[in-house]
């Protein structure tokens, strides 16, 4: 516990902290897979939503038609103000591919389209996976941007089952931040290497700013949104919030959805926020850098659970820290959903393309 101040407004929870937020200016944007169906995690979420009365609440959805029909009546037994908006129907695909928006599907691309519904003041985006989840989380969330911030951070400690998690964030960023801020002077760095837990996907922003940002089509999500936020609005609009703990999914290091496959986008919406802000980055010097850094960050978490009397790994995640040292170098070609303010598109066309393919596939179903 402590009260310390980062680069960017930081807000404590200091036992029960729950601010009064008005939550009819809230859009609440929950991306889910089809793998969320039904789930514990994902039920006690709406639960939780059931008992703020937000504004509005939109499900991004990427599911196959098969289940598309019952997972919507699914997600319609919610007593929740909720708008399904299947990402990956017929209609939808068309939509964009003729506005030249097709390309790689994922997180991001679902969240840029959810993005695009948010009709009040603020919107609030997290994750449907969390099985720590409370309802007071929105409110924690919303809270900074009544206060005249633009944007908000969760925060969080990834500690479960006396184990360390957050891989990808204590072995990839946060030391290949380091790295960065060892061989550059730049308020971007310094900037990015304030938020406590930079890869996690609890947010909120003023919808104006929502309107503004691109979007990762994938992994990277978070760390480019903060790039773009930066870029957008400077980092004293940006605060952060203490989400106390939180227990999520976890994923193996290899495998077409593993820590290693996210790491390459990580680390190139990484890079790619810092080369924006103008920094001249050399790649090979970074890695070798990168790797300095987090030898340092390895023993720090292992004393760190040590000191706990945790479960701990340090030859894997010495072993992960060669993994993902392969990701510091060029990013590939910027595929980035544009701006909603600059889209060759607008949400209503896209909300009426996914209404329909919705009704279909229920129709398919019967």
């Amino acid at each position: 516990m402590d009260y310390t101040q980062e680069r960017v407004a930081t807000l404590h929870d200091y036992g029960e902290a729950d601010p009064a937020v008005s939550l009819d200016r809230v859009t609440v944007v929950v991306p889910m897979t089809e793998r969320e169906y039904g789930g514990l995690a994902a039920e006690g979420v709406l639960a939780e939503l059931e008992r703020l009365d937000p504004g509005r609440v939109v499900v991004p959805l990427r599911a196959p038609a098969a289940d598309v029909g019952a997972f919507a009546d699914w997600l319609d037994a919610f007593e929740l103000p909720l708008d399904v908006l299947w990402c990956s129907g017929p209609r939808v695909s068309d939509l964009l591919a003729e506005r030249g928006l097709d390309g790689q599907s994922g997180k991001g691309r679902d969240v840029w389209l959810g993005l695009g519904q948010a009709d009040r003041d603020f919107v609030v985006l997290h994750d449907a996976d969390t099985e720590s989840y409370e309802a007071r989380d929105v409110r924690k969330l919303a809270y900074p941007l009544t206060e005249g911030f633009s944007f908000s951070k969760g925060y969080y400690a990834r500690v479960e089952h006396r184990r360390l998690y957050g891989r990808l964030c204590r072995l990839l960023y946060e030391p290949l931040v380091a790295a960065l801020a060892d061989r550059h002077d730049h308020p971007v760095v310094d900037y990015l290497g304030a938020f406590r837990y930079a890869l996690a996907g609890e947010c909120a922003m003023t919808t104006e700013l929502a309107r503004s940002v691109r979007v990762q089509r994938r992994w990277g999500l978070e760390v480019g949104t903060l790039g773009e936020v930066f870029a957008e609005a400077g980092p004293d609009a940006a605060a952060q919030v203490d989400l106390g703990f939180y227990e999520h999914d976890h994923r193996a290091v290899s495998g077409p959805a593993g820590l290693e496959d996210m790491s390459r986008g990580v680390a190139g919406a990484t890079l790619r926020a810092v080369a924006e802000a103008g920094v001249d980055l050399d790649h090979a010097a970074l890695r070798a850098a990168y790797r300095e850094a987090a030898e340092r960050f390895v023993r720090a978490y292992a004393a760190d659970a040590g000191f706990n009397g945790f479960d701990h790994d340090r030859p894997a995640e010495t072993e992960q820290v060669e993994t993902y040292a392969a990701a510091i170098t060029e990013p590939g070609p910027d595929e980035r959903l544009p701006a909603w303010r600059d889209a060759a598109l607008d949400p209503e066309t896209v909300r009426a393309a996914a209404e329909e393919d919705l009704a279909a596939a229920r129709e398919g179903e019967r």
